[in-house]
């Protein structure tokens, strides 16, 4: 039963008492307006097919759609440089499965400008239809808090960078919506999920013990179908595509990058050379994840269990980048709705600051190891937990988290 069902909705009380928790608001504001105005100049004047991710969405697109390797490093290159980007020490490669180039293959009908403009409206509509449906989810409530989706800073970094991290949360919030109504599209929801599917290990460990549990086959099935035709797409362009693609990975490997995920620090805090131990937070993750399913399988609901596990899958994650953290989206609001505390909100809201602040307008390829960026996964982990606790939010939301 939908979690959305036992919440009484309610508006939400949006003052704000006392002059910090005004002044954080205001700071939330503004920080907020900038990004809004800086990503709608990076749009319009097509800069976005210049820099960062969507740079190799649109190159791969381009190889695809005339029957060449989209994981070429030198047509990449030459792609690339064309159109902007400067960075002469690293190629930009869409290092995603080939399940997930038939996003590209309308990029590779158009130039840079167009598809960078149709890569941002793309996402914008994704982003809308996922708010609407969290919104429905939680019972409706009065007020305007889930318009704070769409102020979200890992959305906003998807935003200005071109990343599919929205596309994902699409995924993952019309997985929640169906999974009760229509097992079969939630199934096929989840073929989204699948171009990071490092993102939801913990996840997909307790996602195969309820569908076993609950012999829900249908939901796995419409999944592999989905998936299937996801795969098979890009071989009518390129028959050789997956070969390409392991070339690819092999050459690259993540060996050398530095990524701000909690993996990659441990790793390179104790052995740099131990891949394992970029892993292990995953691995040990997976495993609390199938015992967090078997002590909550009476009463499982996807939407409370399911988002502590995604907040845990982040931290968790052998590699991940900040605009990955849209896909918390629905745990954030979920903990907004049920809470309805002005703390927390403000929690938030400061927490949302500091991540622009911190990687707003800086080459995520290129951030430094250090452990100021790893603390947002953290932080939301922390800050959802923290109403449950308290008892701000549902019995039931509460008796979840607490046992």
């Amino acid at each position: 039963m939908s979690t959305a069902s036992q919440i009484e909705a309610q508006p939400y009380k949006s003052s704000l008492y006392g002059v910090p928790g005004r002044i954080i608001f205001c700071i939330f504001i503004l920080t907020s307006v900038v990004s809004v105005l800086g990503i709608g100049v990076v749009v319009l004047t097509g800069t976005l097919a210049g820099v960062y991710d969507f740079t190799s969405y649109w190159a791969a697109g381009q190889q695809l759609i005339h029957g060449a390797n989209p994981y070429s490093a030198s047509a990449i290159s030459i792609l690339e440089r064309a159109h902007g980007y400067k960075d002469t020490d690293k190629i930009l490669f869409m290092r995603n499965p080939p399940s997930a180039l038939f996003l590209v293959i309308p990029l590779g009908l158009v130039g840079a400008r167009a598809g960078s403009i149709l890569w941002s409206l793309l996402g914008l509509g994704c982003l809308a239809a996922s708010i609407r449906m969290m919104w429905r989810m939680n019972g409706s409530p009065a007020g305007r808090l889930h318009l704070f989706g769409y102020l979200f800073a890992p959305v906003l970094i998807c935003f200005s960078t071109g990343q599919m991290g929205i596309i994902l949360l699409l995924g993952l919030a019309l997985f929640l919506r169906l999974q009760d109504s229509k097992p079969w599209l939630a199934g096929m929801a989840l073929s989204l999920c699948a171009l990071k599917p490092h993102l939801f290990l913990p996840f997909a460990v307790a996602l195969f013990a309820w569908i076993f549990t609950r012999k829900a086959y249908r939901i796995l099935v419409g999944a592999a179908l989905a998936l299937g035709v996801c795969c098979v797409i890009p071989l009518f362009f390129d028959p050789s595509v997956w070969v390409q693609y392991i070339q690819m990975v092999r050459r690259l490997g993540i060996k050398n990058e530095i990524m701000p995920d909690f993996g990659t620090i441990l790793r390179f805090a104790l052995d740099r050379q131990a891949m394992w131990l970029q892993f292990l937070p995953a691995a040990l993750a997976c495993v609390w994840a199938l015992w967090y399913f078997r002590r909550h399988r009476m009463d499982w609901d996807w939407q409370t269990h399911g988002s502590l596990l995604m907040l845990v899958s982040i931290l968790a994650a052998p590699y991940s980048w900040f605009a990955d953290q849209a896909i918390l989206l629905p745990a954030v609001l979920q903990g907004l709705y049920s809470g309805k505390s002005l703390t927390s909100i403000l929690a938030l809201t400061s927490a949302s600051m500091i991540e622009m602040m911190f990687l707003g307008g800086v080459n995520q390829y290129s951030v430094p190891l250090n452990w100021a960026y790893c603390w947002p996964a953290f932080a939301w982990l922390a800050w959802y937990l923290w109403p449950m606790r308290s008892g701000l939010g549902s019995s039931r939301l509460s008796q979840g988290i607490e046992s």
